[in-house]
């Protein structure tokens, strides 16, 4: 029974990923490490794992059928991902030099200083 509850966590990420655009850090990684009792470590990992092809083929598809995204997107997002690419592959190094206790709590930090901007800034 164990898979009914990581298809419930997929598919509570699955929904922010295709509504909001996030997915992985804010609904996933939580999930994994109180509901699962992952370290952060772990969390983190097994989301960039299970985000590969859903949240990048489908929600993307289903943007693009929306007219959100369109040709002139392709450019940016390919510039984008190579950044992605080496940025990922770096952080994916650094972050094993960071204890369990400390990285949680950048995450944390990090999660409610963006969504502070959000409300405080919405426009800008």
């Amino acid at each position: 029974m164990g898979f009914l509850v990581y298809l419930a966590i997929g598919f509570a990420s699955g929904l922010f990923a295709g509504f909001f655009g996030l997915g992985g850090g804010v609904v996933l990684i939580p999930a994994l490490v109180y509901f699962l009792g992952m370290s952060q470590h772990k969390a983190q990992g097994t989301s960039l794992l299970a985000l590969i092809p859903p949240v990048g083929l489908l929600a993307a598809w289903r943007y693009w059928k929306s007219g959100f995204i369109g040709p002139s997107n392709i450019p940016i997002a390919a510039w984008v991902a190579l950044g992605l690419f080496v940025g990922a592959y770096f952080g994916g190094y650094l972050v094993k030099f960071v204890d369990d206790v400390t990285l949680k709590r950048v995450f944390g930090i990090l999660v409610v200083l963006i969504g502070a901007k959000l409300i405080i800034w919405p426009k800008g």
